[in-house]
């Protein structure tokens, strides 16, 4: 098996449920007794909640860069960023090291491609949902996104920030995004995309209105195939 490098910490709920699904599908895919051989580092979301100005995403990126080129020289052969929206800084650290990243949103494509689906909502953090570093990857699979309703954002980011980053999962979130999904197959979704790490705490992903693509257990997936080496990393 090849060694993968996980950046975490973005949050602590997300890497635990990452390091979880992985080896899950490891030891399923594998044999009875084996584990995924993982490096992660967890790093301190303190210094990277709720990015606005460029100046913050440039040391953002200086962050994720630094994090990566310690995995890779800590003997990773390839990577995953364990987080949606810090994937705006993927060119970036991909430019900076020399093992392939897994790109969430191209591992995403290729899922929504395979399925024949057409037509998909993203729902997630704000950068995530209006920016394009995120939504053209989906595209560049064929896939027509319905434009983000802004209306949302602040409910979901609060949802996302304030409660799910903590380990925090209500009720009220749970029908909070049954609704938004509710609204978004009368508007013409043919699917949804959980374009957030922790989205899947408050989404029945396996029985919902529409089908639920999870970014996270996708992602796992395809980490899981790079390190039994079943598939080759898009970077």
């Amino acid at each position: 098996m090849r060694k993968l490098g996980l950046i975490g910490g973005m949050s602590w709920v997300s890497t635990g449920i990452y390091y979880d699904q992985i080896n899950r599908i490891v030891q399923k895919r594998a044999a009875p007794m084996a584990s995924a051989p993982l490096l992660i580092e967890s790093l301190d979301f303190g210094q990277l909640y709720a990015l606005r100005e460029e100046e913050d995403w440039k040391r953002a990126t200086g962050v994720l860069v630094e994090s990566a080129k310690r995995l890779e020289g800590a003997g990773a052969e390839g990577l995953v960023i364990g987080a949606n929206s810090m994937h705006k800084a993927h060119d970036d650290i991909a430019e900076a090291i020399n093992i392939p990243i897994l790109h969430i949103a191209s591992d995403l494509g290729r899922a929504l491609k395979r399925s024949g689906r057409k037509k998909a909502a993203l729902i997630g953090t704000r950068n995530v949902m209006t920016e394009s570093f995120y939504r053209k990857r989906l595209v560049a699979h064929g896939i027509d996104l319905l434009p983000p309703d802004l209306k949302n954002v602040e409910t979901l980011e609060k949802i996302i920030y304030d409660e799910l980053m903590v380990g925090r999962v209500t009720r009220d979130a749970e029908r909070a995004l049954k609704t938004i999904i509710t609204n978004r197959a009368q508007e013409g979704a043919d699917s949804i995309v959980l374009a957030c790490t922790e989205l899947n705490l408050v989404v029945d992903v396996d029985a919902n209105v529409l089908p639920v693509f999870d970014s996270t257990r996708i992602h796992c997936s395809a980490a899981a195939d790079w390190i039994l080496e079943q598939e080759q990393a898009d970077a």
